[in-house]
């Protein structure tokens, strides 16, 4: 029914590549555990014990507090479709912001995304299957494109006013570390 891997394999690549929304559980030390479903194309798994996912402005910033204090972080996949399966991969994760070196070069693996904030980079040490058996079938209408449409209305200046008013704390009020 599962199994627990050290790296990803092809096959689990394969399922990941063909995943529309995953889920990020990150926690600090103390204050909620935060778990974040994601979509919008933004995951690449980069070789068999390392992702990096593109993080989108929005109404929080928990996932960048949480890795301040313990760099922690499971990303879930779980499969709506025919083949039951739930994936998640356990690492430590890096947050990569736009004024630093490596973002250019993890930015380029993405399409261009308006409000992108930060790229996490994630180390992989545990990879862990489950059988999904009680996962609901679910198709797929389509995805949204709304967050993407809301950051280019904002504009370059509105996010930057926006992730002042809203991503410099966590909910727990730790600091996100987000230099707009």
């Amino acid at each position: 029914m599962g199994d627990v891997l050290q790296s990803i394999t092809d096959d689990l690549r394969s399922f990941i590549e063909d995943q529309h929304v995953f889920f990020v559980g990150t926690a600090a030390r103390d204050g909620r555990v935060n778990v974040s479903p994601k979509g919008l194309d933004s995951l690449r798994v980069l070789d068999p014990n390392r992702v990096a996912w593109l993080n989108v402005t929005g109404s929080g910033n928990e996932t960048a507090a949480h890795i301040l204090d313990t760099n922690r972080m499971t990303i879930m996949f779980c499969s709506f479709a025919k083949r039951p399966l739930i994936l998640r991969l356990y690492g430590t994760a890096t947050e990569v912001q736009p004024d630093q070196p490596e973002w250019a070069e993890l930015t380029a693996l993405f399409p261009k995304t308006p409000g992108a904030r930060q790229i996490f980079d994630v180390a992989v040490e545990r990879v862990q299957t489950s059988c999904g058996y009680g996962v609901p079938r679910m198709s797929l209408d389509e995805d949204r494109e709304l967050l993407k449409t809301w950051a280019s209305k904002k504009g370059p200046d509105g996010l930057v006013g926006y992730r002042e008013d809203k991503n410099m704390v966590s909910i727990d009020g730790l600091p996100t570390g987000m230099r707009t």
